[in-house]
């Protein structure tokens, strides 16, 4: 099993089970992050930091026992584009105007993401505000289709 093309609801329930940790999977996508995403572009902001420590945390927690009160993605990654602000994060909305924007409060999906139990693993691609079809804003790599990188 490819633990990186797995759905979100199995891997959720692989870190029920055991059978998967939150580390580790913050630490596959993180390395698959480090390999691909300078052919890809795909993320403005990683935070690599703040999803390792979430990790650990929520790996401790599931060391004590009790699962059955968890939320539903409790440890599954996941990534927030950069049109929604996340705390403590750089949100530049694809614009260079914008590039040392950093966010003082979490957007309300953003909170309802962390609720959910999700680990966030950063800030991907956009184009500029979020208003074209393409992914190539000025003073940012251009985002790769990974399927056919022309």
């Amino acid at each position: 099993m490819i633990l990186a093309f797995t759905p979100a609801l199995e891997q959720a329930r692989l870190i029920r089970t055991k059978e998967v940790s939150p580390v580790n999977l913050v630490e596959i996508y993180l390395e698959r992050i480090q390999r691909l995403d300078s052919q890809l572009g795909s993320y403005f902001t990683v935070m690599a930091e703040s999803a390792i420590a979430d990790a650990k945390t929520k790996t401790e927690i599931l060391a004590r026992g009790n699962t059955s009160e968890l939320p539903p993605f409790f440890g599954v990654t996941i990534s927030i584009k950069d049109l929604n602000p996340v705390a403590g994060v750089r949100c530049t909305y694809g614009t260079p105007a914008l590039i040392n924007n950093q966010a003082t409060y979490d957007d309300g999906i953003v909170t309802r993401i962390r609720q959910a139990g999700f680990i966030i693993l950063g800030k991907t691609a956009t184009s500029e505000l979020g208003s074209l079809p393409y992914t190539e804003p000025a003073g940012f790599p251009p985002t790769r289709n990974p399927w056919n990188l022309d």
